[in-house]
């Protein structure tokens, strides 16, 4: 990992880092003694409820207009293209102005769409696919624009020793809106109201805006704020990629969680299974959509070990392996209750993975490139499983819903072992004895040192990666 960051703008202290993670199972609440990262905290808290809901009412909606689960895939992909072109963008923006003003910014879009889409609800025939289409990219563009810079934001907030436990604070806290929102959505969506089920996500948004407001400048270190220029942006974001391709450790972590959503991710699925294996269940879809995030709510309260995982590459392998087992069992399961039981073993590997990933990838990028890294890291996260969904929907128009869900699962973990097999030294990557970056080089340079794992017996491999 790279040196500590010293959480200074321009020669003032943002706040005093937390203390060191406790040493249990429980939690780690450490980082809430931070008044800025409650401001962020709190606004994550206050956008989850009505984002998750719309996450259910999108999908419902468009399978309602065309009967279509092919369609629903279709659906993720029209989100993931603003998704892959402004996370990268993003990323690059985060990287050269007041973080702080583009989350107002986006937050500001973001509750304006969303305001939309509860319009476009109460529209003769139940919508227009189209329209819907049009301000589902529109949310994916302004959540790929913001999340960069609130993710690029907290190391600098809480201090490294704070980033894991913020992290796992920041996604126990987003499991719990995705377990709420769904079942919620489930509700309104029994009883004919998609435009509440929409609008809940706009209020949401207003009610961050005041808490983000409370922020100081957030400029990223040594950067000082001027006019925005795209094409600056755009080099930028060539920066960034010549940056990870020097950072093999980096580059796995994103490898990793594109192989796990793309073959195994479930979502595409739900409103078929709901109208067919699961008919006789009441909210059977809000259920569904419930379940991964009931397993990563549950491990995320008992997360206090995951801040003191060494032993990074291995928990992250083996937590994608127990995700492609389950994602079997739900496959071939009878009942709601255990496909649900099923989603929420295969949440709770997840959130192993993405919290692991994510502190690595906060601390050992420069925090000049923190806003880039952390755009790749939302294209590949939010983008594998729009990837997934358009597998997931073909293969189950084709094959069924167990032919498209096992088939990935077993893909997924078949290719971890080989990822283990092929490159031991993600296997064997321990964070307290990783390289570090040398702190004066140039981004897109090639002046960075790989991430790579410390010899182990002295057969230590170059090349490995993390997390």
């Amino acid at each position: 990992m790279t040196s500590p960051v010293d959480p200074v703008e321009g020669g003032r202290a943002l706040e005093e880092p937390v203390p060191a993670p406790r040493r249990s199972f429980a939690i780690d609440t450490s980082p809430l003694q931070n008044a800025n990262y409650r401001r962020l905290f709190w606004g994550i808290a206050a956008t989850m409820l009505g984002q998750q809901m719309t996450l259910v009412a999108v999908p419902y909606q468009v399978y309602d207009l065309t009967g279509s689960s092919l369609l629903v895939g279709v659906t993720s992909v029209v989100a993931l293209v603003p998704l892959v072109v402004f996370g990268l963008l993003g990323g690059a923006i985060a990287d050269a102005m007041d973080r702080r003003r583009l989350m107002l910014v986006t937050a500001t879009g973001s509750a304006v769409t969303s305001a939309l889409l509860a319009v476009q609800a109460l529209l003769p025939g139940g919508g227009n696919i189209w329209l819907l289409w049009l301000l589902t990219a529109s949310v994916s563009g302004f959540s790929a624009v913001n999340q960069p810079a609130r993710s690029a934001v907290i190391p600098a907030i809480v201090g490294p020793a704070g980033v894991p436990a913020a992290n796992a604070l920041s996604m126990t806290v987003r499991q719990a809106g995705v377990i709420v929102g769904p079942l919620l959505a489930g509700i309104l969506i029994g009883l004919g109201d998609l435009f509440l089920a929409y609008a809940v996500d706009a209020v949401g948004f207003v009610v961050a805006l005041l808490l983000l407001r409370g922020l100081p400048s957030l400029p990223p270190a040594g950067v000082v704020a001027g006019r925005l220029r795209l094409g600056a942006a755009v080099r930028g974001v060539g920066e960034g990629f010549a940056f990870l391709r020097t950072q093999p450790v980096l580059l796995m972590t994103f490898v990793v969680d594109i192989i796990a959503m793309v073959f195994a991710w479930p979502q595409a699925v739900f409103p078929e299974l709901t109208d067919t294996r699961f008919a006789d269940s009441p909210n059977a879809l809000g259920w569904l959509f419930a379940g991964v995030s009931i397993g990563a709510l549950l491990m995320g309260l008992t997360s206090g070990w995951v801040s003191r995982v060494d032993r990074q590459g291995a928990v992250v392998l083996v937590a994608i392996v127990v995700w492609g087992v389950a994602i079997i069992g739900f496959g071939l399961a009878p009942s709601l209750w255990l496909a649900v039981l099923c989603l929420a073993v295969a949440g709770a590997g997840d959130m192993v993975s993405a919290v692991l990933r994510s502190s690595m990838l906060q601390t050992a990028a420069p925090d000049e490139m923190r806003g880039r890294m952390q755009g790749v890291f939302i294209v590949v996260v939010a983008g594998g499983p729009r990837l997934g969904d358009l597998r997931a929907g073909a293969l189950a128009s084709t094959a069924g819903v167990s032919v498209a869900m096992v088939s990935g699962g077993i893909a997924t973990v078949v290719a971890m072992v080989v990822v283990a097999l092929a490159v031991p030294s993600f296997w064997l990557f321990r964070a307290s004895r990783a390289a570090r970056p040398d702190d004066g080089a140039q981004p897109g340079a090639g002046g960075a040192r790989p991430v790579s794992p410390a010899p182990e017996s002295g057969e230590g491999r170059p090349g490995s990666t993390p997390s």
